[in-house]
């Protein structure tokens, strides 16, 4: 490979992660919300799949796709908050829960969804950040959804805000002892059934990003199991937002290795290198099989940690 090849690759790896990290981004943020607060949520990939169909949807029909990013949000907030109050009731598994709601929701997303499968909705713009410069391949690289940007502020928000606000403060101590937020006068359900029902919101917004941005189209195929590989994610990162941003980038210039590749005639290896995303997966969990290692940092009251 020469230079300019090498060039041409870099720069579609650095373009490509930008687009498909934002859909990690947006579901580890929420579960990184839902974790702090002392639950998990394994149903975010039914959350993801049912807003990519909503918003497309509602994309279509009503000409708005920001509408469509919305309603996403607001049908993942649904399944959230669904989630959110079983896991109060006693003796419920949050974990088999979460399963459960991820086959609903992606049931439920290829069943309504079908009609839209061929229908072209109106799709999300970008921002031309690269106007400035006359290199293709800079312009192409700066050309941003804002939903990205949105998730870069999300993600530094939330990391302020669990550390300085009082509110965070009070996530944290819900998620690390429920008798110490108890003794504090916190109301341990509410806070984590409004942190499970606002990881869902961000779920949902993610899911509305693949289905009109980037690919743009509404298939039943669309997630390839992007949610659950979210929960990796905020193992990796250790629970901190600033992280998951970091993270959320490392696995999407994975998932843009395949086609960067491509792009300049690379073809023998394709389907390993689509495999990427899903071997750094494997990988994590390998490396962090150990329980010393794995759970540094976790939450005290996820069901793992017990």
């Amino acid at each position: 490979m020469d230079d300019a090849g090498l060039s041409t690759v870099l720069f579609a790896m650095i373009a490509g992660a930008i687009r498909v990290s934002t859909p990690f981004l947006f579901v580890s943020l929420g579960e990184c919300l839902t974790e702090k607060s002392g639950r998990i949520n394994l149903g975010l990939e039914g959350t993801l799949v049912f807003g990519a169909m909503s918003a497309y949807a509602i994309s279509y029909e009503t000409g708005s796709p920001w509408l469509g990013v919305l309603v996403a949000g607001f049908a993942g907030m649904m399944f959230g908050a669904l989630h959110g109050y079983i896991c109060k009731l006693p003796k419920v598994n949050d974990i088999a829960i979460g399963i459960a709601l991820m086959l609903f929701g992606t049931g439920l997303a290829f069943f309504f969804g079908k009609a839209y499968i061929q229908p072209a909705a109106p799709r999300l713009p970008s921002i031309p950040l690269g106007w400035w410069s006359d290199n293709p391949q800079i312009r192409q690289v700066m050309d941003v959804n804002p939903l990205f940007l949105v998730g870069a502020v999300l993600a530094v928000a939330m990391w302020w805000a669990f550390k300085n606000t009082r509110l965070g403060l009070v996530v944290r101590t819900t998620g690390d002892s429920a008798p110490a937020a108890l003794a504090l006068g916190v109301n341990v359900n509410l806070v984590r059934f409004l942190a499970t029902a606002a990881g869902g919101f961000l779920a949902g917004v993610g899911g509305s990003f693949l289905s009109l941005f980037y690919p743009g189209s509404w298939t039943e195929g669309l997630s390839s199991g992007q949610g659950l590989m979210a929960v990796a994610l905020v193992i990796f990162s250790r629970w901190n937002p600033l992280a998951c941003f970091g993270a959320a980038l490392l696995f999407g210039a994975a998932g843009a290795l395949g086609p960067a590749l491509q792009s300049i005639g690379i073809s023998r290896g394709y389907h390993f290198f689509n495999a990427a995303p899903y071997l750094m997966t494997l990988a994590i969990m390998i490396l962090s099989i150990s329980p010393k290692r794995s759970l540094k940092g976790a939450p005290g009251e996820l069901s793992i940690t017990k």
